[in-house]
């Protein structure tokens, strides 16, 4: 039965994986994620609950290594890391999409370049939905605003992983991945058998059967031919996710003269600038793209008929403004606000910066 709880999104992440049926989790600590390793073992789902298997790899190379192991053999599998590990995942990424395989990654992250610091950021944005690996692939990618999302996400997540055999990303920060709210939780789902994995995943890697041959996953054909053709396959894909999969939710747009475009935490903070902006009498609204890809290029560039301008807030130097400016094709004024190195910015600097930035300083 459905449960409620109060968690840490870490945490509602990690107790989701357990409950949707996951087969298997390989990772490695990395604040500010490291939560999701610490509940799965203490849980240990392997003894206790679903069989779901646990692993603390000796590095984020290994844990997406193994993570392209257990897709191709068409099982449930994730892995989770923040910023610096998420780089050294992106090979194992480019691999996994160049063949094919569903699975589920969780980036929690922090701020940098490099090392950094261990606050959160939005600045792995360009490398979570233009492609950090070689190719040109893309993963389907999700940005939870609450603890509920990170949880919900799960589910959605792999479910869209294996609908179009492809890597699917839950790409959070460390605003959510730390943050304790009510959480409503899925009722408990039993890992699938052996047979039924292999009744839905006809592709893979599960032994020589009867009724066909071997089948081989790999994401290498040295064959140009046969590689563009491949390619174009790949596109094609895209296109068919970027027609059905869209998720948006748009707050007070419906009378908006002004509208702020933001995911995850930074969204979070613009619905309390709303309030604000909306007591002085400015009618702020708000776009919250739900899929960064997917990205809601349609809506933006609808809202765009009728707005006066639009702020663009990230947790970075700004990256997502350039997708909203691909939207908004030069119809009206697009600006941009951010903090950078783990700084979480009021709702007062966002309303100060449309005033600043659109307003004129009014």
């Amino acid at each position: 039965m459905k449960e409620l709880k109060l968690m840490k999104g870490n945490e509602a992440i990690a107790e989701a994986a357990i409950r949707c049926g996951m087969d298997g989790y390989f990772g490695y600590p990395i604040t500010p994620q490291s939560e999701v390793l610490e509940y799965l073992m203490a849980e240990e789902p392997y003894k206790r609950r679903t069989g779901m298997a646990v692993l603390q790899a000796e590095s984020e190379v290994a844990s997406i290594n193994m993570v392209y192991g257990g897709a191709a053999s068409g099982k449930m599998v994730m892995t989770s890391s923040s910023s610096p590990g998420f780089s050294l995942m992106q090979e194992g990424m480019s691999y996994i999409a160049g063949a094919e395989l569903p699975c589920l990654v969780v980036n929690v992250q922090r701020g940098g370049p490099g090392l950094g610091t261990i606050q959160p950021s939005q600045a792995d944005y360009f490398q979570a939905t233009k492609g950090g690996g070689n190719g040109d692939y893309k993963v389907i990618v999700l940005a939870p605003a609450s603890v509920q999302e990170m949880a919900d996400f799960v589910q959605l997540g792999i479910d869209l992983a294996f609908k179009y055999r492809n890597p699917a990303l839950i790409l959070s920060d460390g605003v959510i991945g730390q943050m304790m709210e009510k959480v409503e939780l899925a009722e408990q789902k039993e890992r699938l058998t052996d047979e039924q994995v292999a009744e839905r995943c006809p592709w893979a890697l599960t032994g020589k059967k009867p009724h066909r041959g071997h089948n081989i996953i790999t994401s290498l054909d040295l064959d140009s031919s046969r590689q563009e053709k491949f390619n174009e396959k790949l596109q094609a894909k895209y296109r068919e996710i970027e027609k059905n999969e869209v998720r948006f939710e748009e707050i007070s747009c419906e009378d908006a003269d002004y509208i702020a475009i933001a995911f995850g935490s930074s969204a979070r903070l613009c619905q309390k600038a709303i309030d604000l902006c909306r007591a002085e009498g400015i009618k702020l609204g708000l776009l919250r793209p739900i899929t960064l890809y997917p990205f809601p290029y349609a809506p933006i560039e609808k809202l765009a008929q009728r707005v006066k301008g639009f702020l663009v807030v990230e947790l970075n130097a700004g990256q997502m403004i350039e997708d909203v400016n691909l939207a908004v094709k030069g119809k009206v004024q697009v600006e941009h606000f951010g903090r950078m190195g783990g700084i979480i910015p009021t709702p007062d600097e966002i309303v100060a910066a449309l005033k600043t930035k659109i307003l004129g300083g009014k």
